[in-house]
């Protein structure tokens, strides 16, 4: 939803000595400096901004503000707490649960330099990305395709089979008519056989 916050200071290079030092516990970096106006914290992107406010007024805390940082650990959230205060900062809340923000909430309040309120939380915490309607399209036509290709096949496997059921049935009528021909184009006895035949039939029988 963000794509960054800035928080005002009063000095950017005394702001930054503490925030390189209490970011780092989480993994985050300076990854852009405009000395001695602002510098930027993030994994490879400026996501959190410190700087002078640009009014050139002097900085000021909102009250209610505070900025979340994501950690990877409990022990990431109590040496984001420890490096605050070792630093200068002061504790707004030690490590620890917060049920009342939740039933498995873990983090950690600390006030930076100028006042403001900067907080490390479990990243257990972070709320799974809900998909941008693109997404969502892209993922629905994606089932229906699976679903298509899977009747497609369904439909292909049955007409195979009917094929097979056919054949099996030519095959059947073939044979039959090849031995009713067999047995038409068979030779008709003559009377003489035919007689023959009989004698040898009642001399079986006495």
């Amino acid at each position: 939803m963000l794509h960054h916050v800035s928080v005002g200071v009063a000095d950017v290079a005394r702001a930054a000595q503490f925030y390189d030092a209490v970011l780092g516990t989480l993994g985050y970096k300076r990854v852009m400096e405009f000395m001695p106006y602002a510098i930027a914290y993030g994994e490879t992107a400026p996501a959190f901004w410190v700087q002078l406010p640009h009014d050139k007024n002097s900085a000021s805390v909102g009250n209610g503000v505070h900025v979340g940082f994501i950690a990877r650990s409990k022990d990431a959230v109590q040496s984001f707490h420890a490096a605050g205060l070792a630093n200068g900062g002061k504790d707004n809340g030690a490590p620890g649960p917060r049920p009342d923000y939740g039933p498995d909430y873990f983090g950690a309040f600390v006030l930076d330099l100028d006042g403001n309120k900067i907080e490390a939380v479990l990243q257990e915490m972070a709320i799974a990305p809900v998909k941008n309607p693109e997404e969502r399209r892209k993922a629905k036509e994606a089932r229906k395709a699976a679903k298509k290709a899977q009747a497609k096949a369904g439909k292909n496997k049955k007409k195979k089979k009917d094929k097979n059921k056919d054949a099996d049935k030519a095959a059947r009528r073939a044979a039959k008519k090849a031995a009713k021909g067999a047995k038409a184009d068979k030779p008709k006895r003559t009377p003489e056989e035919k007689a023959e035949r009989r004698k040898q039939r009642e001399a079986k029988t006495t």
